[in-house]
Formats: C-alpha cells, structure tokens, sequence
C-alpha cells in the first residue's frame, strides 16, 4: 500500500531519484531551458518553483536552503540575483512545461520545460475600436476591389476515387 507517498517513483531509487531531480533543477536554472520526459519534467516543476520562491525570500537562510538543493553555487548566485528580478511580481507559476512530441525509441512523451521570461509589454485589455463612419468606408473599399467570381468547373477539386471492393468469384 502507498499511503502518504507522494510523488512520481520515476522508476528509481530514492537516492537517485533525489540526485537526479537535484541535477535537472540546476541545469534549468543555470539554462533556462531543458528538454526531458512528462513525468520528470511534472517533478521538476515542484522543486523548481519552491526555489524561486527561496530567492524571492532572499535571506540567507533561504539561501542555504537553496544550496542544499541546487548543485553548483554560481547557479544560486544567477537565482538569488538575475532572476529573482523577474518573478518578484509574479505569484507563482514560474516554470513552464511545454509537451513536444513522443520519443522515437520508447514513446514516452517529451517536454520542454521553461523559465517563464518577464512579461514587459503586457495589454491592457482595451481594442481599438472601429468608428462607425471608419467602417463603413473600409466596407465601401472593399466592395470596389472586389472581383466577382467566376465559376468553372476546371477549378473544381476532382473527387477521390471511392476504392473497389474484389468480388468473390463463385464457382
């Protein structure tokens, strides 16, 4: 029975299912980018935002928390200070999984797992509208250019030949 196991097996041993997890949070951080499996990249997710959310907090101590997880100290030094930048008006959601395709050898289906980039040149919602009198002259434009069209039968698309069926021969 599993109860209160929470989490993906992955198919792994504890200690290396840890190591493993340890080592694909500090390549996504120290490139922004990774490519791996659907359920690893759902696991990453988790270990990835808690650590965004350390280096929001700032402290030392989250720090060492930090270092107590991700594999390479200059790696926590990009965290704790590029791109701590970019999250700090974001309340979660920093990690996007992208599904790709399945892989060739196994099917297993493969993702693309991203650091969100900083949204600068967000829209406030407002469209711009048409005026009545700008769309009435863009409706009379249009119905100058407008060719009328002709109908022959050589641009019809040809039908697709419905296949035979072999007729048993009776003898």
């Amino acid at each position: 029975m599993r109860h209160l196991k929470a989490g993906r097996n992955l198919g792994r041993a504890p200690s290396h299912r840890s190591a493993m997890i340890r080592n694909m949070v500090t390549s996504l951080f120290k490139h922004e980018q990774m490519e791996t499996t659907d359920a690893r990249a759902k696991e990453l997710r988790q270990v990835a935002e808690r650590m965004v959310t350390l280096a929001k907090r700032g402290d030392l101590h989250a720090r060492r928390q930090a270092l107590a997880t991700i594999r390479e100290k200059t790696v926590v030094h990009k965290l704790f200070d590029e791109l701590k930048d970019r999250f700090m008006d974001r309340q979660g959601g920093y990690v996007r999984i992208v599904k790709k395709e399945n892989r060739k050898g196994d099917g297993a289906l493969i993702s693309i797992v991203q650091l969100l980039l900083k949204e600068e040149g967000k829209k406030k919602g407002k469209k711009k509208g048409k005026t009545a009198a700008g769309s009435a002259d863009t409706a009379a434009a249009k119905k100058k250019d407008a060719k009328p069209k002709e109908k022959s039968r050589s641009a019809k698309k040809p039908e697709k030949a419905k296949p035979k069926r072999a007729e048993k021969e009776t003898a």
